[in-house]
Order: structure tokens, then sequence, then C-alpha cells
């Protein structure tokens, strides 16, 4: 038996919500005094109507060591997915796990991916691992395997609103107020070890959108026949638009759109879109 943990930032579509293969690690999020564990009871309305109150900043704290290695028991195999460790510690508490584990368990086979992504791009690596296995690829197969299909992922994203990234430290006040007050959306993205950097910069959500569409396909010519996947927090409209124009390239195989969850709807806040290959 093996199982692949994903922390909460890594969305599941609904077919792997229903393999119990799949399993995440929630990690806990607050506005203020309010408090809510990031699992199958997070509300995304009612977690936005908190953020759009509060005048303080939404918070996140990573899986405790535990919540990893309750999963580890009965495994033959183990494979984590975590978001970036630049944006969280979900990493270091997951190798903090397996190093606890390993302590009664020294021939375990454990492996912990750094996303240097996240959401949908943690979902992106979590079904490569699935295909793997389903193919019958051995352990060190596997890992070799999705860490390939991980260097060669990009990750971009359009936000309507940086605060949450601002205040959180990753990203300059500058871009933040200029974003704010002249309708400035720039299109942001990650680089190979997950730091997020400005790739442009347009007025109006639909014109960033359109230029986020363009930066993936540049990319992505040399890549052809891979998954696309979108995660959304609370703009239907945008993902779809966004799809649409991704569709009509052909260079992907499945164009997959998924609404965010709880710690990607921390980051993207309302009306953010991502966008992963």
């Amino acid at each position: 038996m093996y199982k692949i943990i994903v922390d909460s930032c890594g969305e599941f579509t609904e077919k792997m919500k229903e393999n119990p293969v799949f399993v995440h690690a929630p990690l806990e999020l607050s506005v203020g005094d309010w408090h809510q564990t990031d699992d199958e009871t997070f509300d995304q309305a009612v977690f936005l109507k908190k953020v759009a109150e509060s005048e303080e900043c939404p918070k996140s704290a990573c899986p405790s060591p535990e919540k990893y290695i309750r999963h580890f028991e009965g495994c033959d195999e183990v494979y984590i997915v975590t978001l970036s460790g630049n944006l969280s510690g979900s990493y270091n508490a997951a190798r903090t796990a397996v190093d606890i584990y390993y302590e009664d368990h020294p021939d375990a086979k454990i492996h912990v991916f750094d996303s240097c992504s996240a959401s949908v791009g943690e979902t992106l690596i979590a079904m490569r691992i699935y295909e793997a296995k389903q193919a019958g690829k051995t352990f060190a197969e596997v890992v070799e395997e999705a860490e390939t299909y991980r260097s060669e992922m990009n990750t971009f994203f359009v936000l309507d609103n940086l605060d949450t990234l601002r205040k959180n430290g990753r990203l300059s006040n500058i871009k933040a107020f200029i974003a704010s007050t002249l309708n400035i959306k720039p299109i942001m993205g990650g680089d190979k070890k997950g730091v997020i950097y400005q790739a442009g910069q347009k007025i109006g959500i639909k014109k960033a959108l359109i230029a986020m569409c363009e930066e993936m396909i540049k990319v992505k010519q040399d890549l052809p026949g891979r998954i696309l996947m979108i995660s959304h927090c609370n703009a239907p409209k945008r993902a779809a638009m966004v799809a649409d124009i991704m569709k009509k390239t052909e260079l992907f195989s499945k164009i997959v759109v998924l609404d965010t969850d709880g710690v990607s709807s921390m980051y993207a806040n309302d009306g953010g879109v991502i966008m992963v290959c």
C-alpha cells in the first residue's frame, strides 16, 4: 500500500477525493481571532467575508509533523507534496515528520517533494506520482519521474488583490500600491525554486489574464501535450476565459479548472486566477 500526501494548499479533483491513495495534511487558517482548519469543512465564501471585514492580514500555520506521520503507518511507500518552501514551513514540517518516523522505521520509503509551486502545481505533481505508480514504476523511478516533471513545471498567476502577499512579505509595498491605485495588474510567476517574480503587468484584469496566457504559451511550446490546470478564487468567469484561450492553442492534452481551497484562497484572494503546467 502507498499514500500520496498533499498539504491542503493543493486542490484535489473529484476523482482524487474519491481515491483513498490521496490524503491531505491540513494547514490552519486564521483571520484575527477567527480560526479554521483547512479541510473539508472550509467554506470559501465565509473565509472571504472574514478577510474583507478584518483589518488584519489572514495567516496560515503549516501542518504539524504529526499530521503527516499519522498517514505513514501501514504504507510500503509514501510520497509527500508540499507548497513551495519559500512560501510556507510545510516542507520543513514534512521533512521533520520523515526524520522522526525513520528513527523507528529505518527502512521506510518516503520522499518529500517541494513543489516549488502551490495550489494546482501540487495537484499536478500528485497526479504524476499516481500515474507512475499505476504504470508499475519502482519507488526510485517514481521519485525521479516526478522530480523531473516538477522541474519542467511553470506557474503563473494574476491577482485582483495583492494585500495578503504584500503583508506576508512576498511582494514589495510599491508593487501592491501601484496595483491598487492605478489598476495595474502584475502578471506573476514562480521560478524553479518557488520564488515569486513579476513576469509583466497590464492595466486591467482582462488584459493581465490574456498576458498570463501568452507567458504560458511561450514557455510550453517546446513541451506540448501536458495537462494544464487552472484554479480560481471566486472567479469562475475569469478562469473560463483563460481556459478558452488556452484550449485554442491545442498545446495541452487536457485542461482542468478547480476552485481554490483554503490556503490557496488566502494567497490568491477574491478574484485571483492561478495557472500551472
